[in-house]
Order: C-alpha cells, then sequence, then structure tokens
C-alpha cells in the first residue's frame, strides 16, 4: 500500500493539457515590456496608458456611488449592462449615428473592450473563416481570431512618404484598393476595422471607410469596428464611423471603451453598439464568461456620460478639452524626436505615435544570429540602457510581415508634462552622447 501511495504521488500527467487553440499565442508582447519597463525604465512611453488623473467628475461619480446613498451598488446588475449606462450609451450613439437604438438590444456592456473583441470572435468566427486584419493592428486581434478556430488575412496600409521633405503623417500610410478587395472570398467572414487606429494613429477618411463598406456589402461580410480612440481625434479631423454608412449598421459592431474616454483604463469598462441580431450572439458569449460586470464601475462612468450629454459639442465638454490637451502633448514630443532625428509619423489621432529610428541604429548593433525583429532588440536595448521605454512597430505585425517594417517604434504620449519633459531630457542627453563620439 505505501509502494502504491508512492508511486500515485509521482505519477504526472503524460498526455497534452494545452488545447490546440492556444498553440503558438502564448507570447505576449504587452507582458514582457511591461516587465522590462518596470525593471529597468526611469521614464515609461511604452503602454497605452496615461499617467495623469481621471476627470474630476468622474472620480467623484465613483466616491458618491461608493457611498451609503445606494447599498445596491455593491451587488449584480444585469448582465448585460447597468441600465443606467446602457441608456446614456444609447442616447449618445443615438447622435452620432442618428439611429433609434434600444438601450436593452442594441448595447451590451463589457469587461473593457478587450473583453467585447473577444466575444466578437467568439460568437461570430468558424473553423475555417477567414477575417481580414488590417496592419499594423493591435495584436490580440490575430490571437482571438486563431483561438476561436479562424484564419487572420492580412493586408497592409502601405507608406507614402510627402516628396516635399515634410513629416510623414498617419493619413500618408493607406489600403491599396486592389489589394484590400483580393482579400475578400467566399470563406471571409468578418474584417477588422481599427479607426483611429493604434499604432499609427491614422483616422480613416470617408473615402477609405466606404471602400471597405462597398466590400463588406458586396461579400456579404461581418465589421468589427474597434473605435475605442473615437473622442480622440485632432487637427480638426473628423471621426466618421462606418455603421453610419449605407448598409453597414446591420453588419457593424462598434466597440468603445471607457478607459480611453474617460482616462480610466484600469477601470475595465467597454461596451459594444450594434443590430440586435449580432448583438445576441455576443450575449451568449458574455453570460457564459463573465456574465456581469462591475456595477459600481458602470454607475459611475454612466454619470460621467450623462454629464457629457448634457454639455455635448460645448467648450466644456471633456469630449472636446481631452483632444485639445493630447494635441499639444502630441506636438510637443513630434518637436522633441525631430529634434534628435526620430522622424516622427505624425498621427491623425488616439494616444500614439511612431518614429523612424534608422538614424539611431549605429548605437544597437545588428545581431545576425537573432531571430528577433530589429525594432525588438532597439526597444530592449533602449529601455535597458537609456531608461526609456517604447514599443517595437513589429509588435503591430503578422509573423510574415514582421521584417519588412523594424526600423519604428511606438510611443505613447497620453502622459504628464513632466513624464515628456524627462523623455526629452533622454533623448537630448542622447544625441548630444552621439555627436561627441
Amino acid at each position: 500500500q505505501t509502494h502504491f501511495l508512492s508511486h500515485f504521488l509521482q505519477a504526472k500527467m503524460s498526455r497534452p493539457v494545452q488545447a490546440r487553440r492556444l498553440k503558438g499565442i502564448d507570447k505576449n508582447i504587452w507582458v514582457e515590456f511591461a516587465k522590462l519597463a518596470a525593471t529597468y525604465s526611469k521614464v515609461n512611453l511604452g503602454q497605452g496608458f496615461p499617467d495623469f488623473p481621471a476627470p474630476d467628475f468622474l472620480t467623484e461619480a465613483l466616491t458618491r456611488a461608493l457611498g451609503k446613498e445606494n447599498h445596491m451598488l455593491h451587488q449584480y446588475t444585469l448582465p448585460f449592462g447597468h441600465p443606467p449606462l446602457v441608456k446614456v450609451l444609447a442616447q449618445i450613439f443615438e447622435k452620432q449615428l442618428g439611429q433609434d437604438l434600444d438601450p436593452m438590444a442594441n448595447v451590451m456592456v463589457t469587461v473593457g473592450a478587450y473583453e467585447a473583441l473577444f466575444c466578437c470572435f467568439q460568437a461570430f468566427v468558424d473553423e475555417g473563416d477567414e477575417v481580414i486584419v488590417i496592419e499594423p493592428f493591435f495584436d490580440c486581434y490575430e490571437s482571438m481570431v486563431k483561438m476561436a478556430g479562424g484564419t487572420p488575412v492580412f493586408v497592409p496600409l502601405r507608406p507614402n512618404p510627402p516628396k516635399d521633405g515634410k513629416l510623414m503623417s498617419s493619413a500618408d500610410w493607406q489600403l491599396d484598393p486592389a489589394e484590400l478587395a483580393s482579400k475578400f472570398s467566399k470563406r471571409t467572414k468578418a474584417i477588422v476595422l481599427n479607426s483611429p487606429n493604434n499604432p499609427l494613429g491614422k483616422v480613416f477618411s470617408r473615402e477609405e471607410l466606404g471602400l471597405i463598406a462597398e466590400l463588406c456589402v458586396k461579400h456579404d461580410v461581418l465589421c468589427i469596428s474597434d473605435e475605442v480612440y473615437e473622442w480622440l481625434v485632432y487637427d480638426g479631423k473628423q471621426h466618421i464611423r462606418i455603421a453610419s454608412l449605407q448598409g453597414m449598421w446591420d453588419r457593424t459592431v462598434i466597440i468603445g471603451s471607457a478607459g480611453k474616454t474617460f482616462s480610466a483604463t484600469g477601470w475595465k469598462v467597454g461596451w459594444v453598439v450594434g443590430p440586435n441580431r449580432l448583438l445576441q450572439h455576443l450575449r451568449t458569449v458574455h453570460q457564459n464568461s463573465v456574465y456581469a460586470c462591475a456595477t459600481i464601475a458602470q454607475e459611475a462612468v454612466a454619470q460621467g456620460f450623462q454629464r457629457e450629454l448634457m454639455l455635448y459639442g460645448k467648450p466644456e465638454s471633456y469630449f472636446v478639452q481631452l483632444p485639445k490637451e493630447l494635441q499639444q502633448k502630441r506636438d510637443w514630443l513630434v518637436q522633441s524626436l525631430d529634434g534628435v532625428g526620430m522622424k516622427p509619423i505624425i498621427p491623425e489621432g488616439t494616444y500614439f505615435l511612431v518614429a523612424d529610428i534608422s538614424q539611431f541604429k549605429s548605437d544597437v548593433p545588428d545581431d545576425h544570429n537573432s531571430d528577433e525583429p530589429y525594432d525588438y532588440r532597439f526597444a530592449k536595448w533602449m529601455v535597458k540602457n537609456k531608461g526609456l521605454a517604447a514599443i517595437p512597430l513589429s509588435a503591430f505585425y503578422s509573423e510574415a510581415h514582421k521584417n519588412n517594417y523594424t526600423n519604428f517604434i511606438r510611443f505613447c504620449f497620453a502622459k504628464e508634462k513632466a513624464t515628456l519633459k524627462a523623455a526629452n531630457d533622454i533623448l537630448q542627453k542622447w544625441k548630444q552622447e552621439k555627436t561627441s563620439s
């Protein structure tokens, strides 16, 4: 019996435990670079979160929700969204889309935009389905498509630098209409659109969206529209919702985020807006995974939106003030990078700008024995040796295309002025060292 027991205690499982759908998607750029930044960085312009406070009206709403006035806010709310939040989201989106919305049928609240994306891929993508992904893309699109059993099909935005020596803009990165059309087939189930786009900051024009819409209608394809940076658009540009174009409401799911809208990424409140015929399937995934989201956070976000609804379009609206502030920060970082010779691509929206590091390559020697793309090694060297954290652009490309875009890194400018000044100091010192050596 003793012999049997010791054998039993030592017995290890020999059968594979990992589900096949997880194969090859276990690595995550954010886990790796968050660890590097925490260990080495003096200034973190890597991950996309602000280091300035969320607005007072939002934190005050949370404090009120925590009070004793309504103790039921500490309990579950409705699984598909806290009634005050879905109601006000429906009102905001009715203004944006010119469409009557039923809060209970056309809106669902999720654990951040991340869960909203997960619900979309799980609800719509079957084994063998193809999903078109525009490169560069937020990295989880590829992993989530694969986890659902689908095949991602990539189509790149191609840079078209201005001839006059001006700095490139994110608008200079464009889809080739014929190349895009060639990616649609009878196997195409959906296309993922991210406008404003992370990492480039590109805001797709009405003409570009019209091209995508035409192909979706022609091939009867869904559109998963990730619009988390919807309010963060600069230089008087306009964010156009593809769901508002002809034939698109019925086939589009819009994804949004309170984290990006109200500078509170840790609250993890997101949502989907779309026709009930699509949202009913997302609800099935949501109720069998997360079931319900944090009530108190939803209550505070609802109050934030109620305030914004009253101030809609007025100068004191947070949705007017925040992009103004961020545009100044963007311009400051553009100037700072351009001044040291890291050529920035001026973003039309988002928290991010991408910069060309070609002039700094001499500092980080090429390693022909490494299978890591050059920008990965550059970003790792920069955080370890200069204390400045950024993200390599090739992380936003598929394996097949990674090595075509290894001269760029992505910076986040949604930071305090002091943080951006500290980054500038590092860059200036680095430039002086290069000049004197």
